[in-house]
């Protein structure tokens, strides 16, 4: 908890009300959650977080608030992210980008409370009356796909996405490629061909891997194959998308509208997949999704996380005309011992019905969070990491 005055408070003189307060809360199962309040009492929040990396983002919304925007208006939102990424000489990345998109999902929540109107209506208003979402099954080393499948199909999910594979060596067996082809099969048998199936590489995957997989996992159909390889290795992506016609999906490991540039420009990729927990927020993921659109790409933000960030991307999809699909973490495989409707007052706002999630109209993010929920939640000692793999040979292996 913060109070005082920033160097930004000379920006906030034409305004009686100001950011005067803030507080940070680590909860289960691997989320933080910042609370942030102005001097007429209006509460937003947002969801600053690196999934393993809680405590370190923290300290960096911290600084960022202590520095510049605690005493200062809160509805200068892109004046105050502007502030925060260009006032540093060094910037972007994973930290200081989720750092500013927790802030900036707390200043539009804000926004729109105080002007009584959804953040998608103070965006343009919205392009579609309700958003196609997606469920996850398998695990991260995927076993028992074909049940889960039938289960959430059965739930009314039209679209799923599984883990293609556990972790490869860069040059694998023939075994491994039967094995991805055969639980993509089982799940396709089960689910038929109405259902999308979209399949995640985590980046587990080498160049010369990820071709023999896009050319043998082809003729099942998937929605997608997701991040083929690393962010770091995106120049091979025009070689992937050249040995396959799966659309190409990948960006939650990209920060920026800046780390998007090349592969527009290099016409690689058919859907991004943007994170508004960690590029930037809403008001980078808007921009973010405009310019995907000039080059005919679709978004199907990344949100394996919290009520705050799938509330974000809700309000972004409701407005982008290329959004094709949200993912959510409702029962996904993290969240063991809390999920995403558990901080919720009204969970209602997270009904998915026919596979899609209706636009929320409150203002603001659209959604009522549980305050004394989070409290209590955040007396636990929260220590999330995610698990370090290890090859036969004892060397590291991408998770």
């Amino acid at each position: 908890m913060c109070t005082g005055t920033s160097m930004s408070s000379q920006l906030a003189s034409n305004t009686t009300n100001r950011i005067v307060d803030y507080e940070l809360f680590e909860v289960p199962p691997r989320w933080l959650f910042l609370r942030l309040e102005t001097a007429d009492g209006t509460i937003g929040w947002g969801e600053p977080v690196v999934e393993g990396r809680a405590r370190t983002v923290r300290t960096a919304v911290e600084e960022l608030l202590d520095k510049y925007l605690v005493g200062s208006d809160p509805s200068r939102i892109e004046d105050h992210w502007q502030t925060m990424y260009r006032g540093g000489f060094y910037r972007g990345g994973p930290i200081l980008m989720s750092a500013i998109a927790g802030i900036d999902q707390a200043l539009w929540d804000i926004k729109g409370q105080e002007l009584g109107a959804p953040v998608h209506r103070l965006l343009g208003g919205p392009a579609r009356e309700r958003v196609r979402v997606y469920q996850w099954i398998g695990g991260d080393r995927p076993a028992d796909v074909a049940d889960q499948a039938e289960a959430k199909v059965d739930a009314g999910f039209s679209a799923l996405k599984m883990n293609a594979v556990p972790e490869l060596q860069r040059v694998d067996t023939p075994t491994t490629i039967q094995a991805a082809k055969d639980r993509l099969r089982e799940v396709r048998e089960v689910v038929g061909d109405d259902i999308d199936i979209g399949i995640d590489f985590h980046g587990r995957v080498s160049k010369p891997m990820a071709k023999r997989l896009a050319k043998e996992l082809e003729p099942l159909e998937p929605m997608f194959i997701e991040e083929p390889v690393l962010p770091e290795h995106n120049d091979v992506l025009p070689e992937i998308a050249a040995h396959t016609t799966i659309p190409i999906a990948t960006g939650e490991r990209m920060y920026s509208r800046w780390d998007y540039k090349e592969i527009f420009e290099d016409n690689c990729v058919d859907i991004i997949q943007p994170d508004l927990s960690h590029a930037g927020g809403i008001t980078e993921v808007a921009k973010i999704a405009s310019m995907a659109e000039a080059y005919d790409v679709a978004m199907a933000p990344h949100c394996p996380l919290g009520p705050i960030a799938l509330a974000s991307c809700v309000q972004v999809d409701a407005c982008a005309p290329n959004a094709l699909i949200q993912e959510q973490s409702l029962d996904i495989h993290y969240n063991e011992g809390s999920d995403v409707l558990d901080y919720l007052t009204d969970s209602s706002v997270f009904e998915y019905e026919d596979g899609y999630v209706a636009i929320p109209e409150d203002p603001g993010l659209g959604i009522s969070i549980d305050e004394d929920h989070v409290r209590e939640m955040a007396k636990q000692d929260v220590d999330w990491h995610n698990p370090v793999w290890r090859h036969d040979d004892g060397s590291v292996a991408e998770w």
